[in-house]
């Protein structure tokens, strides 16, 4: 997981549009609309509909950014992001998600303190006070708490006319949100994938640790950086002795790239290797949704 020692070199970090086509990065007025007044749909170029919506969850109101393709139902998607929380980055991650037939919430995972996005990108993030702020709001989401706003979220967006009902529910997060998404699937049944890339917390020392929280029937995806399998070289090892364990299957990789790698906003952003990630992240979904 990033920590106050990265946030130096990511002062002047620059937002990169490598990963997406022409036109992606212009954030619509659906994403700004104001928490409590749900944004008008709106419909891409590509053939998506997306709006910010909010609703009630145990912390009150959850909010966050809704896209999947037009007229139609597909599988959902609970798309957790990292400690820079919503932002462009990330609503363009969702786009091409739900680009390729899904139906994508990207959750405010501060929505118990602060709604919508707080930073632009990470620049802003790591320039002005992000890591004290955000240090703040996370506290609060614990296993229970996650778990809680995982029902919540998934009980809401299953009312929805975009989301395919029939089909499993799939989660992706990124950095601290790696975690989220293992105690996510522990919470829905219905939940059938999780995968976390470049995450931190896999394993940790207490009963709640998302290593002691698999299921068996479920996939795992755990896309590890490679600077993060240096500071902990046995989590991986550890993780992979649990699924054996629990019977879960788990696909368990050090990618060659740094801890951020996948975001196209952070400064460790690799196109190859993310893209690569990306694939990955299709197939499991293909199979287990």
């Amino acid at each position: 997981m990033c920590d106050e020692q990265d946030l130096a070199r990511w002062a002047n970090a620059k937002l990169t549009r490598r990963a997406f086509g022409g036109g992606a990065m212009a954030a619509g007025v659906a994403a700004c609309a104001p928490v409590g007044v749900e944004a008008e749909a709106t419909e891409t170029s590509g053939g998506l509909t997306e709006r910010t919506v909010g609703f009630d969850a145990p912390g009150g109101t959850m909010d966050g950014f809704f896209v999947h393709p037009a007229g139609t139902r597909s599988p959902l998607v609970l798309f957790w992001p990292d400690i820079g929380g919503i932002r462009e980055a990330k609503r363009q991650m969702a786009r091409r998600l739900a680009g390729d037939g899904y139906a994508v919430f990207v959750a405010n995972p501060y929505y118990r303190d602060v709604a919508g996005q707080q930073f632009e990108d990470f620049a802003g993030f790591a320039s002005s006070g992000g890591w004290e702020k955000a240090s703040q709001w996370r506290r609060k989401l614990d296993a229970e708490a996650i778990q809680a706003d995982a029902r919540a979220a998934t009980a809401w967006l299953d009312t929805q006319p975009g989301v395919d009902r029939a089909r499993g529910i799939g989660t992706q997060g990124y950095c601290m949100g790696g975690p989220f998404t293992v105690w996510s699937v522990a919470a829905v049944p219905r939940m059938k994938a999780a995968a976390s890339f470049h995450g931190g917390g896999l394993v940790r020392d207490s009963d709640t640790s998302p290593h002691r929280m698999l299921r068996e029937d479920a996939h795992y995806l755990i896309a590890i950086a490679q600077d993060d399998d240096a500071k902990e070289p046995e989590a991986k090892t550890e993780f992979r002795e649990a699924a054996n364990a629990n019977g879960a299957e788990a696909e368990i990789e050090v990618y060659d790239a740094d801890h951020g790698w996948c975001v196209p906003d952070a400064p460790a952003y690799d196109q190859a290797e993310a893209d690569r990630a990306w694939a990955r992240l299709l197939a499991t979904y293909a199979e287990a949704l």
